[in-house]
């Protein structure tokens, strides 16, 4: 597999827009995080790929449907055009915790999707997130684990267990401004 150069893959409930623990349910409910549309806009105006993994267990819960998921991703999508942008893949899992699939985070079958999608390895590539699940997903396809404070972040890192070598932000901006000063010096 090739490298897939400037890729990030981005959670999306706490690390895009607001999080909920009653689940983001509706367009009216997915609200973007401050400077969060921005941030993305910066990674694709820079030249970066941005995929994003969310797992939507909202659905097989019954609180909403793919109609509504996809009006979600609709939202955003407006949202990043107003700024010249657009998310290169998305992929979601449906499923919920008591599933079997391999979708779910924290195993790393949505990663592995979109490293299938682009054609190229993960490794080394950097993984945005708020949850545990999202960085052990990160770390079981050899990508670079980052948490942000927002959404579930401070929770995830008041528990503590990150893996080896996380990087914490204060959010997506923060981390997103840490990736391009780093390509810009790499």
């Amino acid at each position: 597999m090739t490298d897939c150069g400037k890729l990030v893959i981005l959670d999306r409930d706490g690390v895009i827009n607001e999080d909920s623990d009653d689940f983001i349910k509706s367009p009216k409910e997915w609200v973007p995080l401050p400077g969060s549309i921005e941030a993305i806009a910066r990674l694709k105006q820079a030249g970066w790929t941005v995929g994003i993994a969310t797992n939507q267990s909202g659905i097989a819960r019954g609180l909403f449907d793919e109609a509504a998921l996809n009006a979600m991703h609709d939202k955003l999508a407006a949202l990043l055009a107003e700024h010249g942008a657009a998310i290169d893949y998305i992929t979601w899992c449906p499923h919920g915790p008591g599933s079997t699939c391999r979708c779910r985070k924290p195993l790393p079958g949505m990663y592995e999707e979109i490293a299938e999608h682009f054609g190229c390895s993960l490794i080394g590539v950097p993984v945005i997130g708020d949850s545990l699940r999202d960085l052990e997903a990160a770390v079981a396809v050899g990508a670079r684990p980052i948490l942000v404070r927002t959404g579930k972040g401070a929770r995830t890192l008041a528990k503590g267990g990150l893996p080896a070598d996380t990087s914490v932000f204060d959010d997506l901006a923060q981390a997103v401004e840490a990736l391009l000063a780093q390509a810009a010096v790499g």
